[in-house]
């Protein structure tokens, strides 16, 4: 079994750990507010796509999108609120000029995103039906596998939080710290439309 663990974290990381909405995001707050503040949100992201694995272990997602017109609702809906997101990172004061003022965003901004991420459902998806952990044993094959990808998920997540906010400890210019929020914002806006359009 653990080989198979093996084989299901390296299939996941890729899908998972590549830059998409929940990751972008977490590495702009990280940049924007400092990893410590960034901490409730990202606790939200990983929630977030802790319940996406559920969705999607408990074949919930194949009804939701089975319904007459719920997927292009359920797109836009989650493709506005990540783009208000975005806005927010955009718009924040750079550290160098913020200081420990300016509200980070929480926990529900974080965990609305990684529910609402089209990216999560594809990867999670791809990752869950294409390895076999517990052969013949469905239901503990799928809590196996969401316990597995909610540590992969949380080292992750961590590691694009650490990465904002060690990058932006060397921005000294609010010129500069300006210019990286709305990078990080503007890669968050194009990974949601590549999400959407692929």
């Amino acid at each position: 079994m653990l080989e198979n663990i093996i084989v299901l974290l390296l299939a996941a990381l890729p899908l998972m750990g590549s830059p998409g909405p929940a990751t972008l995001s977490t590495a702009a707050v990280g940049s924007a507010y400092g990893a410590a503040r960034g901490v409730p949100y990202l606790a939200g992201i990983c929630a977030g796509t802790s319940t996406v694995l559920l969705i999607v272990a408990s074949g919930i997602t194949g009804v939701i999108f089975a319904v007459p017109g719920a997927l292009p609702v359920i797109t836009v809906a989650a493709a506005a609120y990540i783009l208000f997101l975005a806005w927010k990172i955009a718009t924040a004061p750079p550290l160098a000029t913020r200081g420990e003022a300016g509200k980070a965003p929480s926990f529900v901004p974080g965990y609305l995103l990684a529910i609402a991420n089209p990216k999560a459902y594809a990867a999670i998806g791809a990752v869950f039906s294409s390895v076999v952990v517990v052969e013949a044993e469905l239901a503990t094959d799928a809590v196996v596998k969401v316990v597995a990808l909610t540590a992969l998920v949380v080292a992750i997540n961590t590691i694009w939080l650490l990465f904002g906010a060690a990058f932006a400890r060397y921005l000294s210019s609010p010129r500069l710290g300006r210019a990286v929020n709305i990078t990080f914002a503007v890669l968050l806006v194009v990974s949601v439309a590549a999400a959407v359009l692929g």
